[in-house]
């Protein structure tokens, strides 16, 4: 395990691509700190300019360095209620410190912190938040396992980690920009609107 971790790393460290599985879906991620990278990224998988992409953080600590401050309570509680695990808080980000492309050009940003040790202890030694949308081309379906990984898209990145993820279904996405928030995508964390 360490020797991949490290690999991994090094990796992503370099500017590279990896395919990795969390605990909802696969994800391909790249640091959210390259931009050449998230270019990449975004070819790599076709994805629309116009489309946002998802950060994967390791600690609460990590999310409040790219969202907004001071958080509003309504947001600290669904990341110590939820997190970590398959909820995905969108809310304003700090410009200066993501580039345009990973917001879609806007004001906010979408941050998770999977419930998956291993994709944890990765985001943690680079320091820096990952970008994970799911490991497929746009508009196609997220795999859950490697066997549904599109073999034209691993080809595409420099690392594949095998693996499950367990809960095959992809996170539920709340807007906490306005108050109450705001369900964008149900996924497989029920919460309520509040």
């Amino acid at each position: 395990m360490e020797k991949l971790i490290n690999k991994t790393v090094s990796i992503l460290d370099s500017g590279g691509l990896v395919i990795f599985p969390t605990d909802t879906v696969f994800g391909i991620g790249c640091r959210i700190d390259r931009p050449d990278s998230v270019r990449r990224l975004f070819s790599v998988r076709r994805r629309p300019e116009k489309k946002a992409v998802p950060v994967l953080v390791s600690a609460i600590e990590m999310a409040e360095k790219y969202f907004l401050s001071p958080l509003p309570n309504n947001v600290r509680h669904l990341m110590k209620v939820y997190w970590p695990g398959a909820l995905t808080i969108v809310y304003n980000v700090r410009t200066d410190k993501v580039t345009p492309l990973v917001r879609a050009y806007g004001k906010t940003i979408g941050i998770r912190m999977p419930k998956k040790k291993l994709v944890l202890e990765i985001i943690r030694r680079c320091g820096v938040a990952l970008l994970g949308p799911s490991a497929n081309f746009h508009g196609f379906p997220a795999p859950s396992n490697i066997r549904d990984l599109d073999p034209e898209l691993a080809r595409g990145v420099d690392l594949v980690i095998p693996g499950e993820s367990p809960i095959g279904r992809a996170s539920t996405v709340v807007d906490c920009t306005s108050s109450p928030w705001k369900i964008l995508r149900e996924g497989s964390v029920k919460i309520e609107a509040k």
